[in-house]
């Protein structure tokens, strides 16, 4: 009980540290364009190949697992979408993303914490925590929610290739339920959720990175333990955000 209000202790100061007030604006914003292209620019391909396919899985499962001749067959195309929308795009997309994108951020500060360049920053007087962390922050928050949008557009595409090349079933069905009681606030939803998994990716990710000990050893170690605890937080945060936002 004491290790783990200490480790929220101790994230809460980095986390202080991590906000204050930017020495020079245009050293951030080119660290900040930086973080977008290594941590957002770069995931774009990995999640437009899982969502397409996930599409594309999820209709043919739920077209051989549901039907009934008391079903109408667009209930296919709805319920795609329901699942696309409220969890797939933004809570597993954000857990998947947890794994690449934050083993990324957690392996590069603990690289530089035991190769001494964070000790080197602090010696020269530079807020090491909001230059290294804080651009981190900005680009997941920002670039999370585009991914989110790609990620719909894949799904719903690849569920479509299951119509057009697998003839599982008429794409205008599928048409008629991706558009049959569309409710605009899912989107908007996915988005809200994806923002806080954002900011628990980045900000859990680099407090581990940031506090390693030791060698190469421990790096390892801290890359999995901000995986594990980032997808914790994510599932536990999935949870209270769904309740609240449907």
């Amino acid at each position: 009980m004491f290790k783990a209000l200490n480790t929220v202790g101790k994230y809460i100061l980095l986390m202080k540290r991590a906000f204050a007030r930017p020495e020079r604006v245009r050293m951030y914003f080119k660290q900040f364009i930086k973080e977008v292209d290594q941590l957002g620019v770069s995931s774009i391909g990995i999640v437009l190949l899982i969502s397409f396919f996930i599409g594309a899985v999820i209709t043919i499962q739920i077209k051989y697992n549901i039907e009934s001749p008391w079903m109408p067959r667009w209930t296919v195309g709805y319920v795609t979408r329901e699942i696309m929308l409220l969890e797939f795009s933004s809570s597993i997309m954000c857990l998947i993303l947890a794994g690449k994108v934050g083993s990324n951020i957690t392996s590069e500060l603990g690289t530089m914490r035991v190769t001494q360049q964070i000790d080197a920053l602090e010696t020269m007087g530079v807020n090491s925590a909001s230059y290294l962390i804080f651009p981190k922050i900005i680009a997941m928050v920002t670039f999370i929610p585009i991914l989110v949008t790609f990620s719909i557009f894949a799904g719903i595409i690849g569920a479509f290739a299951t119509c057009w090349f697998g003839g599982i079933m008429m794409a205008t069905d599928l048409e008629y339920g991706l558009q049959y009681m569309f409710q605009e606030w899912f989107i908007w939803c996915g988005i809200i959720k994806s923002l806080f998994f954002a900011f628990i990716i980045a900000t859990v990710s680099a407090y581990f990175g940031y506090n390693v000990e030791g060698g190469s050893i421990e790096v390892g170690k801290a890359s999995t333990d901000s995986v594990v605890m980032s997808s914790v937080l994510i599932l536990f945060a999935d949870l209270i955000l769904t309740k609240l936002l449907t």
